[in-house]
């Protein structure tokens, strides 16, 4: 537990891609905290609406990981919440479904290949050097802190059965500018923040939560072929994203340029 694993494949000699498990609260020891972290040197991250989630997007795309596209695959994991949900903005090359709020946590790609998350201030549109943007809710890390909110838990989301612990994801940005994604059972705000920031987040936001929806897969040397179930969803298959799905969703592609990201691939 603890300890960075690679998910099989290489590029230029590293592992662009490193899975761990642990347990984050002594307290609670059957938790499990399911942790992914992507070199942004070594990766680039895309973003696709899905059949229904965001409203308005269009195009829609394939909602799921183009063909052409996944010799490079490395993994995917589930976006935010329904938009009716979170008010958030949605952008994909150029293509504003939903117009982008401040105060909002938003994961943005840009033009030369950088990833960040961060609290938006800038306009409803994002600029021309944005290749992608969601955004979900305020961010619940920031510099390194958890949000002070985070105790109110009516501000982070609705639970089934208003429970006080349920699934959570979330997504977080290192201090090197790589990307984390994280996933645990029986988590309230506060909890997945930590993990969050265990795991090295200087920024982050929360994700989809509840059972059905964190899910995080992996896909080694065999590709998807050698799919691996990273998150134990049992109401999600390792075929999700590989077939279209309802919700959008981010991906995780091996890096073929240093010239960075002009476009995610639809096609």
């Amino acid at each position: 537990e603890g300890v960075w694993r690679s998910t099989g494949r290489l590029v230029n000699g590293a592992a662009p891609a490193l899975v761990t498990t642990f347990r984050a609260d002594p307290v609670y020891p059957r938790i499990v905290a399911y942790v992914a972290w992507f070199d942004h040197t070594r990766t680039q991250l895309a973003l696709y609406p899905g059949r229904y989630e965001p409203p308005g997007a269009n195009p829609r795309g394939p909602m799921q990981v183009p063909q052409s596209q996944r010799w490079r695959l490395f993994a995917t994991f589930n976006s935010g919440f329904l938009h009716r949900d979170s008010g958030g903005g949605f952008s994909v090359n150029g293509n504003t479904a939903q117009p982008l709020r401040k105060g909002q946590g938003t994961i943005v790609a840009y033009r030369d290949g950088r990833v960040n998350i961060t609290s938006w201030n800038g306009g409803p549109t994002p600029p021309a050097d944005v290749v992608l943007a969601q955004q979900n809710l305020p961010l619940i890390v920031s510099n390194g802190r958890p949000n002070p909110l985070l105790s109110n838990g009516s501000l982070w989301g609705a639970t089934l059965g208003n429970a006080v612990r349920v699934w959570r994801s979330g997504a977080g940005i290192d201090r090197h500018g790589n990307l984390i994604y994280a996933a645990a059972n029986d988590q309230t705000a506060a909890s997945i923040a930590a993990i969050l920031i265990h795991a090295g987040a200087i920024r982050a936001i929360e994700l989809d939560i509840n059972a059905e929806w964190p899910t995080l897969t992996t896909y080694g040397p065999g590709g998807t072929r050698n799919a691996t179930k990273v998150v134990p969803n049992t109401q999600q298959s390792t075929n999700r994203y590989l077939v279209p799905d309802d919700r959008n969703f981010f991906a995780i592609y091996k890096r073929t340029s240093t010239a960075g990201l002009t476009s995610v691939p639809f096609g």
